[in-house]
Parts: structure tokens; sequence; C-alpha cells
């Protein structure tokens, strides 16, 4: 299994970053596309890499943000339409009240115009693939996490603290264990790790790459928006998980990273864009 970042907050001097994330998984002989960044720039990124967007198999829209969702339609106007797996309500409106003001963050209207043909939505733990699976949230609760997180969706003209419906996880079943990827964690990792566990239970987690929504900012200054303690916990319990590797970045923030580095040490490394991963 190989990963390449194709778009992340971060880059080498040689290619674009950008707020957003992007993977391109090889898995068995296929290609699959997680997420697209914000716009097309990923695309860009691809063709310095010598990655094959052209052949790819397979899209995942991890949620319905357009940090993740802005470059699917420049591709699929470029190499064509793809089919691309999204939780069914990953398409509806969603706002964030960061910076003082609501503000709409939802998928662009052009991808969902133009291709929402293209679109395969799921409500339930799908299987698309041999040792590949796709994992919606069933942990009740979480409108807490959108309220005190300042993320909302728009239901019956009303907005309303994100529940967080509209996310998933990808998990591939592979030799070494599984591998899950979830590109923000909204609900925080150690709740997915959890439903991970129901789905697939007593199996070795290996990895698990994205995001982790630490990142806040004060007076201008970005700060990781939970305390050293929250974080110290986050992390002995993916020592007691017994995840093997963390890699993370995107919404993580340096300041949450600095944390996460300081109680897992080497587990956990940053995501920037262009990195290369195997399993």
């Amino acid at each position: 299994m190989k990963v390449t970042v194709l778009i992340e907050n971060t880059a080498p001097e040689e290619l674009t970053a950008e707020h957003g994330l992007s993977f391109f998984i090889n898995f068995r002989g296929k290609n699959y596309l997680l997420d697209s960044g914000s716009t097309g720039a990923f695309m860009e990124n691809a063709s310095k890499q010598g990655i094959p967007l052209e052949q790819t198999d397979t899209c995942f829209l991890s949620h319905g943000h357009y940090d993740h969702s802005g470059g699917f339609a420049e591709m699929f106007r470029k190499y064509g339409e793809r089919p691309i797996y999204a939780m069914e309500t990953a398409g509806e409106k969603y706002y964030s009240g960061s910076g003082g003001s609501v503000h709409e963050i939802g998928v662009p209207g052009v991808l969902l115009e133009e291709y929402g043909h293209c679109f395969h939505t799921i409500n339930k733990v799908t299987q698309v693939s041999e040792n590949i699976y796709l994992l919606p949230h069933n942990t009740p609760g979480l409108e807490v996490i959108g309220e005190r997180t300042k993320l909302y969706r728009e239901e019956g003209g009303e907005l309303l603290p994100d529940d967080f419906g509209h996310e998933m996880s990808v998990v591939f079943h592979t030799d070494g264990g599984l591998v899950v990827f979830n590109s923000c964690s909204h609900s925080g990792a150690s709740v997915i790790l959890d439903e991970v566990a129901q789905v697939f239970p007593g199996e070795k987690v290996l990895a698990f790459l994205g995001g982790l929504h630490m990142k806040g900012r004060k007076k201008g200054i970005e700060i990781c928006a939970f305390s050293e303690e929250e974080v110290q916990r986050l992390a002995e319990d993916l020592k007691n998980r017994g995840l093997e590797r963390l890699y993370t970045g995107h919404c993580t923030g340096a300041p949450g990273l600095r944390l996460l580095q300081k109680y897992l040490g080497d587990r956990v490394q940053a995501l920037t864009t262009g990195m290369v991963i195997a399993f």
C-alpha cells in the first residue's frame, strides 16, 4: 500500500500548499483518491510527482466541506468522471463560526450541479471493494462537539450544531493491520477508533491518517484548541490501543502537533504535501 499526500497546508518549495487535504492511495493494483483539497492545485502537484491521476479508479469524499471537495470538478473535467463515494448528507449546507462570523463551508455547488450523478452515497458500513470499507459515525451526541467547535448544519432553515453525520472513515484492511483515514476527525480520534473496533473487533490498527481538528486562533495567533491535559489523554489512549503510526496535519495545527509529539514521540509524523508513505 502506497499513500501520496497530494495537498496539505504545508509543502516543500517545489510544490503547492493550501488549506485542504488530498491523498492518492495505491492498494492492491487499484488507485483511489481521497479528497481533493480546496482547489485544483492538487492536480499540479500530482503531475510534478508523477502521480497518474488519470488512472484513478474510485474517489472518496470524507465529509461535506469545501477544503476536501473543491478540486473534484476540475479533475473530472480534465480526466473524465469517476465514481465518488460519500455520505448521503455530504451535499447539504454546512457552516463555520470561526473568525467571529458564520460562513458557509459546504461542498461547492458546481460539483453537485455538474457531477452529482457521480455520487454513490451511503448511510451504513459499506464494503466498496475487497478489504476497503467506509464507516459512518454511529456514536450518539456528537453535536456537543459541533457546538464546541462552532460548526453547524442547516436543517429546516435553522442552523444546528453539526453532528458530523456527513463524515466517514475509510478503512483499508492490510496484511499488517487496519489503516484508517479520517480527514478531519471532527469527533475525535478516540471516537473514530471506537467505531472501527465495533466493526473490526480484535483487529490491530496499524496507522491512522488525517487531521485531528485541534487548530484554533487567539488574538490572531495559532493555538491548540485543546488543553495539554486533553492532548495527553488522547496520546495515552492511542498508546493503549496499540496504534503504531499517526500521520496528522491539515486541521491539527502546529501547536497541537508539537504536543502530540511530546507525548507520542516518533509514533506521530507530520503530514505535508508530497509525502509518500508505504505500508
